[in-house]
């Protein structure tokens, strides 16, 4: 974790996105199993210690999503009203790339933001892992020799 730290110090982007590799089966391009994939209790205790490591930084842990296997840290400019905002708005980010083409005139992430939903947001103690309340979660049946 440490080289990463050293590279989010150097850099100073706005967001750092971890995502834990998804095993996708065997393959002959590359020699990794299930065995090289973490689970998401994982990825989110290892996001806790890179947030806690850049907190003098001012990055935080911002969100996540337990499906993609996938913690989003955030630097705080991001947070406003006690609120991340951390999704994009589209129509800002045409409104104002349309305005730099045709005036030069520059924008930043800061200026196209939108706030993150409340289920989206990390939650230390969510159950749901960022999962979006409006849509139907579905699992495996468990079979067991027919029983």
């Amino acid at each position: 974790m440490g080289r990463y730290v050293k590279l989010v110090r150097r850099g100073r982007p706005d967001f750092v996105e971890v995502k834990g590799v998804t095993y996708c089966g065997d393959s002959k391009a590359s020699p990794l199993t299930i065995k090289h994939c973490p689970f998401h209790h994982e990825v989110r205790a290892y996001c806790q210690a890179m947030a806690a490591s850049l907190a003098a930084e001012g990055y935080e842990l911002a969100s996540e999503h337990a499906h993609s296997n996938i913690v989003l840290l955030a630097h705080k400019d991001f947070k406003r009203d006690g609120r991340w905002h951390t999704w994009i708005d589209y129509d800002a980010f045409t409104r104002l790339y349309a305005q730099y083409v045709a005036e030069g005139t520059p924008f930043s992430s800061r200026d196209y933001c939108a706030p993150t939903p409340p289920w989206a947001e990390w939650n230390e103690a969510a159950q749901d892992g960022g999962f979006d309340p409006a849509e139907d979660r579905r699992g495996k049946k468990v079979v067991t020799n027919g029983c």
